[in-house]
């Protein structure tokens, strides 16, 4: 089979992840001649030599920077690609694996990097990829950056990831699948041939191009078609949990959005770029790998036990190994918390109704590592969000609550110092009821408050 065919067999009434765009030069090339895009640039960040302790270098798959590893992804993706290599401007599901396994096999390698430019592929390997990235992600931060295109099987893949960033320019999302079918008929017809199938089972020959598509066989494929779809959102909801929902990835409808416009709906968690997120994963907390294997008397030099009080080097090397842990356990909090805290900002956004002021709001609440309800309250005293939806986000903040009175109200009246009276606030203003359309929306905007003014006081 020549190289044509195999790469006809691939994409023609074959489920795809893939852009439409992407599909229609696809389409277009294997009209006439092969004229697949060339490949991308690898990045040239970190070395793919490992040195040994002994001295000796070993290969491996993927570039390593300061304890980094940077697997890079791009072209359109298929699932079986030995055949085939970058020059033809394809990326196999099975090498992103490998690269994967032995990253995470790496004890130098504390965290990954998906450096993405894909515009998806394959339907088939796409799901026991992303599956991969996050059984790994469990272990090892895996970084997923949008460094161009993260679209369909691509955004498939970076879904699994601890955290999605995008470039500023980056494009994400396409959560859809796409089959294309060839009707060759009218150009046999020209050219003066007619084939005859001669088959064994009636659906044996689905989908030929030598005749249009009958509505049984398209029926069946939309099926299909449907329930790859149904696997790829649950697929998405489950690599990002409360940040994309199924139901929030089906309200897509495949569409694709750059920079911001994927954070504010859920499909990135923030703007950055290459060497933001290399910068940030390498100040990360942990020991050096240039520090494997050698001693106290090489990092500093002089003698361990002159510079160290007589400690010996197991006894040192247990306090950094215990130094070590402390600060990974407290990081994995702190990054558990910080996307606690994202995701919480997150649902805010639906009750902003694409609101600019309100979107600015929740954006800088980010970057400036403001709490929800902060943020929620900021909402409400710009005027730019659905209150109900908002001040719902206040609710199960009541802990810190303060009973003393939120100042700054009363105009000569006693002001309500506790639930029971701003829920009698409530009941007794219309204005509140038209502003509040129910008494605990006011009530936990004013434990908000007082919470609020306790801490300053």
């Amino acid at each position: 089979m020549t190289v044509l065919a195999r790469i006809a067999d691939l994409v023609l009434n074959q489920p795809l992840l893939l852009t439409p765009e992407k599909a229609e030069v696809v389409a277009s090339v294997l009209a006439g001649r092969i004229g697949i895009d060339g490949p991308d640039l690898s990045r040239f960040e970190g070395s793919p030599v490992l040195i040994e302790a002994d001295g000796s270098r070993r290969a491996r798959p993927f570039n390593v920077s300061s304890g980094i590893g940077i697997i890079t992804i791009t072209g359109s993706l298929v699932n079986r690609g030995a055949w085939v290599g970058a020059s033809s401007g394809l990326t196999s599901y099975e090498g992103i694996q490998f690269q994967l396994k032995q990253a995470d096999r790496a004890s130098d390698v504390r965290a990954i990097v998906l450096d993405l430019h894909t515009p998806g592929g394959e339907a088939v390997g796409a799901f026991e990829t992303a599956a991969m990235v996050r059984d790994i992600a469990s272990r090892k931060p895996i970084i997923a950056l949008v460094n161009g295109v993260a679209a369909s099987a691509g955004y498939l893949i970076a879904s699994g990831a601890t955290e999605i960033v995008t470039t500023s320019s980056g494009v994400s999302g396409s959560i859809g699948v796409v089959t294309l079918h060839v009707d060759a008929s009218a150009k046999l017809e020209q050219d003066g041939l007619k084939p005859t199938l001669i088959i064994a089972g009636a659906h044996k020959a689905d989908g030929h191009p030598f005749g249009p598509l009958p509505d049984s066989v398209r029926a069946d494929w939309q099926a299909r078609i449907d329930s790859l779809y149904a696997d790829f959102v649950t697929a998405v909801a489950t690599g990002r949990g409360k940040r994309m929902t199924a139901d929030a990835a089906r309200a897509t409808e495949a569409r694709i959005y750059t920079g911001q416009q994927a954070v504010d709906v859920g499909l990135a968690d923030r703007v950055g770029t290459f060497e933001s997120v290399l910068a940030d994963l390498t100040r990360a907390p942990g020991r050096s790998p240039s520090q494997k294997g050698r001693s106290m008397s090489e990092n500093n030099g002089a003698p361990a036990a002159e510079s160290n009080a007589g400690l010996t080097q197991a006894d040192l090397d247990a306090a950094v190994a215990k130094a070590v842990a402390d600060v990974g356990t407290k990081h994995e909090a702190s990054l558990k918390a910080e996307r606690e805290r994202i995701v919480a900002l997150d649902a805010l956004i639906p009750h902003v109704k694409g609101n600019a002021d309100g979107i600015k709001i929740i954006t800088e609440a980010k970057a400036s590592g403001a709490s929800a309800p902060d943020t929620a309250l900021a909402l409400v005293e710009a005027g730019v969000f659905a209150k109900a939806g908002v001040l719902g986000a206040l609710e199960g903040d009541d802990a810190g609550a303060s009973a003393a009175a939120p100042a700054g109200e009363g105009e000569g009246k006693p002001v309500a110092q506790t639930p029971e009276g701003w829920k009698a606030e409530w009941e007794a203003s219309e204005k509140l009821q038209a502003d509040f359309p129910k008494a605990e929306h006011y009530v936990n905007l004013k434990k908000h408050e007082a919470r609020k003014g306790k801490k300053g006081a």
